[in-house]
């Protein structure tokens, strides 16, 4: 009989891309999701009539009893998302994420599983790796509010010359800047520490920003792109912090459904984490620029609001190298054509646009200066 494969988290956007590539490979797969109102406003979406779906959230011992019954492999994407969020609800971030996994693992303690994935993030990096004009590499570079508008966004060493970012592998120490990085760097480190211990395989997938159709567009805490989408779909510009030159890369959804898989069978997955974007990074304002022509709205410029978030970093983009190396992945989809696709699903749907309504939560509690 083929493995199940427990999802926690898995009725979101991608636990069902990944739901859906796991049952074309063989598996069994079943669900355990809460259907948060801030994700699912429309409740329960459409699943796959071959997965087997549980409600329950991942703190529920008892729930969590159930859906682990007879399970071979756990991939755990059970969490709250969202930087700026994460610091006002502190206490949401880290109950969902962090005591989630505590009472996840607490349960595998007495049932182990053969290997157990999770989803970590890119913010556990804070600031990427910046290299300096004279070559030299600086992996702890911290973000200071800017005292004055003349001041640059980027960061400058201590004789005040420009930093250029780069790559950021693996080994680059973390730099936790916000409350949702915190508890995606306990999930990680939870895992890693606690698999071994008692017999099983755990590896983390740390994610750059994905998109792809599918995401929650009136979620306004979710990637920027469904954030942008959704602005565009109402006919509003999108709205940028800062200038608008900070530096991302975005994979598609698929691309990062493909990175699961790998992990959960290479054998030498076990024990790593792993950066999984798509090699490619671009600014937010192009990014912003491009989707408005992929919606057919290339009027609609950016709005750009030159003020900070707490808890924002300036670049930070993946070296995916060990990735590819290790585990053989490969980024299939192009960027412009990913676009393209999202702007045809999102043609299709309804979003209620929160992006303001957002900002006002930040700013009431000091969060943007």
């Amino acid at each position: 009989m083929s493995e199940l494969v427990l999802v926690t988290g898995g009725a979101g956007f991608i636990g069902r891309h990944l739901t859906r590539l796991l049952l074309a490979r063989g598996y069994r797969v079943r669900i355990l999701d809460s259907l948060i109102e801030q994700v699912h406003a429309r409740g329960r979406p459409a699943l796959e009539p071959e997965v087997e779906f549980l409600h329950g959230d991942v703190r529920d011992t008892d729930r969590l009893r159930v859906a682990l019954h007879g399970v071979g492999s756990v991939v755990h994407l059970a969490a709250e998302v969202g930087v700026g969020q994460s610091m006002y609800a502190v206490d949401r971030y880290v109950s969902v994420n962090d005591h989630g996994t505590a009472v996840l693992f607490q349960q595998l303690i007495d049932r182990p599983v053969r290997r157990i994935l999770v989803a970590s993030s890119m913010s556990i990096y804070g600031e990427g790796l910046y290299r300096g004009v004279d070559g030299s590499l600086f992996e702890e570079v911290v973000r200071r509010p800017r005292g004055s508008a003349a001041e640059p966004w980027d960061p400058l060493d201590d004789a005040g010359r420009p930093l250029s970012p780069v790559p950021t592998p693996e080994a680059k120490r973390a730099a936790l800047a916000s409350v949702y990085a915190i508890t995606k760097y306990v999930q990680e480190r939870l895992t890693l520490t606690l698999a071994p211990a008692y017999g099983m395989e755990g590896v983390a997938l740390r994610l750059w920003n994905v998109y792809g159709p599918g995401q929650a567009l009136s979620n306004p805490y979710t990637g920027v792109l469904a954030i942008f989408a959704s602005r565009l779909h109402n006919r509003q510009p999108p709205m940028i912090f800062e200038d608008g030159l900070q530096r991302r890369d975005f994979v598609h959804v698929a691309d990062v459904a493909d990175a699961f898989l790998l992990a959960l069978e290479h054998p030498r997955a076990a024990g790593r984490v792993f950066n999984i974007g798509s090699g490619e990074d671009r600014t937010v304002q192009q990014v912003a620029e491009l989707l408005a022509g992929a919606m057919g709205r290339p009027e609609i410029g950016p709005e750009i609001t030159g003020k900070m978030r707490a808890g924002d970093i300036r670049h930070c983009i993946p070296d995916i190298a060990l990735a590819r190396q290790e585990l053989g992945f490969a980024p299939r989809r192009d960027f412009v054509e990913g676009l393209a696709e999202l702007a045809e699903w999102v043609a299709r749907q309804e979003a209620e646009d929160r992006v303001h309504q957002a900002r006002q939560e930040l700013e009431a509690r000091g969060l943007v200066a």
